[in-house]
């Protein structure tokens, strides 16, 4: 077992992309035919199966217990043995039921890593070709071991990491581990020790696709040794962040129970000692206080708030996958996006054309054939420009790709993207790809390969001319050319012209690539590498993966909110400050590369975060580190990915936001919310309604813990006085209940306000309850002390019986609260507008609701014996209205009084410097 171990971390910690094919094969012991039956056996037994280890698991009685390790449930179930204990079997099974359904819900969304491990073993291939005791034979993927030959072609998924030995024009889609959205051309010769992953060319890794050309390679490593290995064992490790809301209701409930249990104790005794009350008498008193300070609906209203949130997101093309995110994204101070399918369309695209004597620009979108060519801002054809139509007929039949629409009528390409993007120049000026090849049929051809860096392909037209095509690399192009084309004639290559050209297209991050033609014999049927020289050079094209429009504008939309968006890509430092520039994110000059990263300290990385908005080359680990060093300078992170290099990082963000058609599995089950049109302004909108969540949930906490503060407050006046309780626990009970499933629900509701996208992110320390929402809470407090114990000691002075005086407090606190609804549909603005006072209709209606409940309350026999309450005359209740009326005006008359603190509180006004 120790001698296992011990090969496995040799065959992890080898530098093999840097090590010679000979040092390998030497290393591995692989002999020219392969390794023998026996000897495979005997590796597989040795370093184990070429699978990703399953995890291991809790039971689901586990997990379900631990759902109710929580400080603010223990208080709920504390309540519920309250109310049991009171026999109050009704409210006891509501209570109950709030917390086996909270309970639910996270038992629900447990286990979203271990899915996300599953969806990477998914990746891996299930077969491969080897070469065993000198016979070509297939087996599965997961019996390949260190040393076997494994051979490779296009379409190919890459069953385990090799090193490869043998080269024939390879080129392999690593954008799942690296993010890079172009094709990588592999070759034999080993790279620099330091290289980052993307430019190993010497390396094949498990679970990227071959898109072209053949290969043969050595296993180096197998299963969790893989680098797809590596970012399964990372997620294994990765610790899930909790949402800011589960935080601060964390705090919230620690300091709540705190507080009601002093409260209790302090009213217990001086009960007993001061006002000479039974022990039964300040027990029951107690029981009544406590549960008047327990917000039994508050949970229920949050869970419906966020579980309103995620239908509105739904219908936004935003899918939550955990019901706590939809607050965590009105939280947002920093988006991380990868770059390739997310920011961009992951579609190669020409948008540069440089000839001798004139520039283009190509617009358009991806692969789609609808665009213009520009010169100078107005729109060129063909016939205008000859020279612009040779070289698109060069593009489209130098080429091995193809061209067609999906089942929705969207474009793809068939073959190498950078084709493709040759393929749609031509199409948009023009060309028709079938005639071009009717008209000029290929002979032969001389396929692209990284060692000579063109292609070449032989035509013949019908008038018996031949014609050999030419693309390739620029700096190889020119090399093979000695003439340009100049408008309708042939002169004298200027190298220096062609060498700034392609500086400046790859300075803007195109990918460049040079077209020349010339023309040859007509007897020639054949291509040799002899005929490649003497070209004449028609132009340069610059591609690159385009922005997608509608990412632009949300960029745009993330600055006004005051949201930083920062770009985390694999792809190369002077392409992602190109799509940096055009996206505007970052100043276009700064960018901090994987190598950076790699050997920065953590306080380095905390100040490149603060400052730099463009990273390039990064690795799983890189993306890793950077999000935690945004949540160690208190932000709050959403990454968004679509690749399994992105899962980690995915896990770790404080919402992990995953690409709905595009991204793979594993990305959507590390992540909390998925885009269903892989639109990145999805998450503009997103952000949007949980910020609107976040407006509910406070307004609800505003709403609800005045009832608490009022019935508590009524109390402990009845208790310093020495009276008898104005209200009993069961009337608490009843309060309680009947505001929370019916006021405060429609809060839950609230449309967004009109500046909800204008004010700055909150920031992420600021309680739930900030001292200005304490202060709103302890006034609405005593104004319900005020109007409800003055209205029980009216009635109880002029004669009342206790019944009646009970039944007018309990309908002044319910209709106290039915006007106060309406001040927090607005915390800060005032409601007296039709919007404010008619724009939620819900409200209204639960106020109609209320009303009917209470005099249900008041008059149904059989609530009146449940609830000792009696009827009321006509006088009572004008005077419970009007005082109740009295906190509608008392609290729209704070608001403007204390204005200037209402936008401050707001963020529509920064403080000066100096104040706290």
């Amino acid at each position: 077992m120790a001698d296992k171990k011990k090969l496995s971390q040799d065959t992890q910690n080898t530098l093999w992309h840097a090590r010679t094919v000979e040092d390998v094969r030497q290393t591995l012991n692989v002999p020219e035919e392969g390794l023998s039956d026996q000897e495979a056996a005997e590796r597989l037994e040795r370093y184990g199966p070429n699978q990703l280890p399953a995890p291991q698991r809790r039971g689901p009685l586990k997990r379900f217990f631990v759902q109710f390790h929580n400080l603010l449930i223990y208080v709920l179930l504390g309540a519920a043995m309250v109310t049991a204990l009171m026999g109050h079997w009704l409210d006891f099974g509501v209570i109950l039921g709030v917390v086996v359904v909270n309970a639910l819900i996270g038992f629900i969304q447990e286990g979203k890593a271990e899915k996300a491990l599953d969806s990477i073993r998914d990746m891996l291939s299930l077969h491969a070709y080897v070469e065993r005791d000198g016979h070509r034979r297939e087996v599965a993927a997961e019996e390949l071991v260190p040393g076997d030959l494994v051979l490779l072609q296009a379409g190919d998924k890459v069953p385990a990491d090799m090193r490869l030995i043998r080269v024939k024009d390879l080129r392999v889609d690593e954008a799942l581990l690296t993010g890079e959205s172009q094709a990588v051309a592999k070759q034999v010769d080993p790279v620099e020790e330091d290289a980052v992953l993307g430019d190993r060319l010497s390396m094949a890794y498990s679970g990227t696709v071959v898109t072209y050309g053949r290969a043969s390679g050595v296993v180096v490593a197998t299963g969790k040794q893989t680098e797809i290995g590596r970012i399964s064992e990372m997620l294994t490790t990765v610790e899930t962040i909790s949402t800011p809301l589960l935080r601060k209701m964390d705090v919230f409930a620690r300091r709540l129970t705190g507080a009601i249990i002093l409260l209790g104790v302090g009213a217990f005794a001086f009960g007993m000692l001061a006002r000479d009350y039974t022990m039964v008498e300040m027990f029951l008193a107690t029981v009544g206080l406590i549960v008047a300070a327990i917000p039994e609906g508050l949970p229920a209203i949050i869970t419906i708030t966020l579980a309103i949130g995620v239908q509105r997101m739904a219908r936004r093309k935003a899918i939550i996958r955990r019901l706590p995110a939809v607050e965590t994204l009105g939280a947002v101070t920093v988006i991380c996006s990868d770059k390739t399918g997310t920011l961009t369309r992951n579609e190669m695209m020409v948008r540069d054309v440089v000839c001798a004597d004139a520039s283009f620009e190509v617009e358009g979108d991806g692969y789609d054939p609808h665009g213009e060519v520009l010169r100078d801002g107005q729109s060129v054809e063909v016939s205008d420009y000859p020279l612009l139509g040779d070289l698109a007929r060069v593009g489209l039949l130098c080429n091995d790709s193809t061209l067609d629409t999906d089942d929705n009528e969207q474009w793809r390409i068939h073959g190498d993207p950078t084709e493709g993007a040759l393929l749609t120049l031509g199409l948009k000026l023009g060309l028709d790809a079938e005639r071009e090849a009717d008209d000029l049929p290929r002979t032969d051809a001389i396929p692209f390969e990284s060692e000579h860096r063109f292609m070449a392909t032989l035509h013949h037209d019908h008038e018996g001319n031949a014609f050999i095509f030419l693309k390739g690399a620029p700096e190889r192009v020119l090399e093979l050319c000695r003439r340009q084309r100049q408008g309708d004639e042939e002169v004298e290559l200027d190298e220096d012209l062609w060498r700034d050209a392609a500086e400046k297209l790859a300075g803007n991050g195109r990918r460049v690539l040079a077209l020349a033609w010339r023309q040859t014999d007509s007897d020639r049927h054949d291509l040799a590498f002899d005929d490649i020289s003497e070209f004449t050079l028609l132009g340069l094209v610059g591609i690159t993966d385009p922005p997608r429009p509608e990412a632009i504008e949300a960029v745009k939309r993330c600055r006004t909110a005051g949201i930083g968006v920062k770009m985390i890509t694999g792809d190369h430092a002077r392409t992602a400050l190109a799509i940096g520039r055009d996206m505007g994110i970052g100043d276009g000059e700064r960018v901090v590369t994987g190598a950076e990263i790699e050997d920065a300290a953590d306080e380095r990385l905390s100040e490149w975060v603060r400052e730099v908005d463009v990273f390039a080359r990064t690795s799983p680990e890189h993306k890793l580190r950077l999000v935690r060093a945004l949540q160690a300078n208190g932000e709050i992170s959403a990454m968004t990915g679509d690749g399994v290099n992105d899962a980690p990082a995915l896990k770790r963000a404080d919402v992990g936001v995953a690409m709905g058609i595009k991204g793979t599995e594993v990305s959507k089950e590390a992540s909390e919310m998925v885009l269903a049109d892989d639109n990145f302004a999805s998450i503009v909108d997103a952000v949007e309604e949980g910020r609107t969540v976040y407006d509910n949930i406070r307004k609800s906490i505003t709403f609800i813990l005045p009832t608490n503060g009022g019935e508590a407050f009524v109390l402990l006046a009845a208790i310093a006085l020495g009276r008898v309780m104005p209200i009993t626990p069961v009337q608490i009970l009843w309060i309680n209940m009947i505001t929370a499933v019916t006021l405060a629900l429609s809060l839950a509701f609230e449309p967004p306000e009109k500046d909800i996208m204008t004010r700055p992110p909150r920031p992420p320390k600021e309680p739930i309850l900030s001292l200005f929402l304490g202060w709103r809470i302890l006034y609405v407090s005593l104004i319900l002390l005020a109007g409800t114990f003055g209205l029980y000691i009216y009635e109880r002075e002029t004669g009342a019986d206790i019944e009646v005086a009970r039944t007018v407090a309990v309908n002044t606190l319910v209709m106290f609260e039915a006007f106060y609804l309406l001040n927090c549909r607005y915390l800060h603005r005032s409601v007296v507008s039709r919007e404010g006072l008619l724009g939620n209709r819900l409200a209204l209606y639960a106020i109609g609701l209320v009303v009917v409940f209470q005099l249900l309350f008041t008059y149904a026999p059989p609530l009146q014996f449940l609830f000792s309450t009696a009827p009321l005359d006509g006088a009572a209740w004008l005077r419970v209205v009007l005082i109740a009326s009295t906190v509608f005006f008392l609290v729209e008359l704070e608001k403007v009084l204390f204005k200037g603190l209402h936008r401050e509180a707001r963020g529509l006004e920064p403080r000066r410097e100096g104040e706290a």
